[in-house]
């Protein structure tokens, strides 16, 4: 339990709203920055303790410090950065081992090959076997494939059958059994279809296509069991000939039927795979690192939590899964971008602006709409009357001994009497011509002057006249009132008391109820058109201009 602050004496109290201690507290406040800055630029671990002493005497020795809010509020977001600064690590990463850095994500990257040639095996196949039939031996154990015993065995017939014929010519016993022996096969083949396993019936279909074509000379409309029986038959081979029908059936046929095979379903329902054998060192590896990471952070900071830690590198978690691989492209990018191998800063800078410029018009009318419909129900809750109320009897609050709205009044009455009123002094000038006129047109005895002869145009010399002095004279009332300190002061209490009587004469019930009525129109209207327009803006101009002006600093 700490102590209980003293209670503050009037002494003390006026002393804590004098300019000395407000004066010493910004000053305190200033060198607290500085030594935090100062702690946080070096590269060694901060002395907080030398701080939180020095910060803790001082306070120790204002007890009354805390009865004024505005610094109140300025230690304690003082305490709040320095406390973000001390635990923060995004804003402070520790330094790391670039060559380890690198070599993991070169590791990564190999694993994300590894797994995207696993991914694009199987449709790729029938490219690696025709192409780099190696490649298919070494990695169709991997995929669990197997040759299908029903296409090879077909195909082994057939080179049975060429021996055969070789040997003892077309019309030997031999090669008719052989024949026989293939018609039944090539049968069963399109009826079974042991192609569907591999998921390959377009192949069949490619095959029993090129077979019609070639016995019947169409692909369409005849029977592809009929097809195979007549290109197997004794009379076939002898009137194309032998030779010109294994020609067409190695260079047409045969590539077709070779690329099946047998793929095992497993227990659990699904296509047996070995991968996980390949991914596992991999993924042992990562899991040692991610491990390892954890602990050095939790170490270094300690306030951060083991599950605090491992959320700090969370894209990396993707690297352990057995499931989703393709998720690992996330962690070996970034890896990549990390250790410097790759830089992805126009990447991230063209993906954030392609997402903005897709939400940016969204979001502008979400937000908007969002800040003119809170506008409406405070309006409609009257937020306004009691605002005016408080406005008046509440007391102001002098932060820095500046009066803000006399210095901001003066200012716009300066610049409107020496900027302004120069410049429209001739518009001025023919509005109070034109009023004088209008009001003496009136006059029966200003109308009988003009009407009495040798008179002429005396009066509307008159008028012009009496119009510039009138306008000269306020003028230079106006700037003489200005340049002298008294009148300035009077200019400020009128300027305050203006404002004082119309908040007070604007809580009348009729008026409030005038002017809610009137700023929720006024609000609606903003809604249809402004943010109308806004969402026509030129999203892609916006980014441009925003691309520039990031250039220019």
């Amino acid at each position: 339990m700490g102590k209980s602050p003293k209670v503050c004496t009037e002494t003390e109290t006026d002393y804590l709203y004098s300019e000395p201690f407000r004066s010493g507290c910004s000053t305190f406040i200033q060198d607290f920055q500085g030594i935090q800055r100062a702690e946080v630029s070096t590269t060694l671990k901060p002395n907080i303790s030398q701080v939180e002493i020095a910060a803790g005497v001082f306070l120790r020795k204002c007890c009354c410090l805390y009865h004024c809010e505005a610094i109140a509020l300025k230690i304690q977001k003082v305490n709040a950065g320095w406390n973000f600064m001390r635990s923060s690590p995004s804003r402070f990463p520790p330094r790391r081992n670039l060559w380890f850095e690198r070599a993991m994500a070169g590791l990564a990257l190999v694993n994300l090959g590894l797994v995207a040639f696993d991914f694009a095996y199987i449709p790729w196949r029938d490219f690696w076997f025709r192409n780099f039939p190696a490649v298919t031996r070494l990695y169709d154990p991997i995929k669990g494939i197997e040759p299908h015993r029903d296409t090879e065995t077909y195909l082994s017939t057939v080179d049975t059958l060429e021996q055969e014929l070789q040997q003892f010519g077309l019309e030997s016993v031999q090669v008719q059994t052989r024949l026989q022996d293939l018609r039944d096969r090539s049968s069963e083949l399109v009826s079974t279809n042991p192609f569907a396993v591999a998921n390959k019936s377009g192949t069949l279909e490619r095959i029993k296509n090129r077979m019609r074509e070639h016995v019947f000379g169409q692909r369409r409309g005849e029977s592809a069991k009929q097809a195979f029986a007549t290109f197997w038959s004794k009379e076939n081979l002898a009137q194309r000939g032998v030779a010109t029908e294994q020609k067409f059936f190695n260079q047409e046929i045969r590539p077709l039927i070779a690329v099946n095979y047998y793929r095992p379903i497993g227990e659990n329902g699904e296509f047996v795979d070995w991968f996980w054998l390949v991914d596992a060192p991999f993924v042992g590896i990562f899991a040692l690192e991610f491990i390892a990471r954890t602990f050095y952070l939790s170490r270094r900071y300690q306030s951060l939590s083991w599950l605090d830690a491992m959320l700090w590198r969370w894209y990396d978690i993707f690297l352990l899964l057995p499931f989703l691989r393709w998720l690992r492209v996330i962690p070996t990018v970034v890896r990549l971008d990390q250790s410097g191998m790759v830089n992805l800063a126009r990447v991230r800078t063209q993906a954030s602006q392609g997402f903005v410029a897709n939400i940016s018009e969204d979001m502008a009318e979400v937000v908007v709409i969002q800040v003119i419909d809170r506008f409406q129900d405070a309006i409609a809750r009257g937020e306004i009357s009691r605002w005016l109320i408080q406005s008046v009897n509440r007391p102001y609050i002098d932060l820095n001994q500046r009066d803000e709205v006399q210095e901001l009044a003066t200012h716009l009455v300066k610049t409107t009497v020496y900027n302004v009123l120069p410049k429209i002094k001739p518009e001025l000038e023919a509005l109070l011509r034109h009023n004088v006129d209008m009001i003496l047109s009136q006059s029966p005895a200003y109308q009988g002057l003009k009407a009495m002869p040798l008179v002429g145009d005396l009066p509307r010399q008159i008028n012009e006249r009496l119009v510039a002095e009138v306008t000269s004279g306020v003028y230079d009332a106006i700037v003489l009132a200005l340049e002298d300190k008294k009148g300035g002061e009077l200019i400020s209490q009128l300027v305050k008391s203006f404002g004082q009587n119309l908040a007070t004469e604007l809580q009348d019930q009729r008026s409030l109820q005038e002017l809610q009525s009137l700023a929720t129109d006024l609000l609606e209207e903003i809604k249809v058109n402004y943010v109308r327009r806004l969402s026509e803006e030129d999203v892609e101009g916006i980014l441009e201009e925003t691309r520039q002006i990031r250039q220019i600093r």
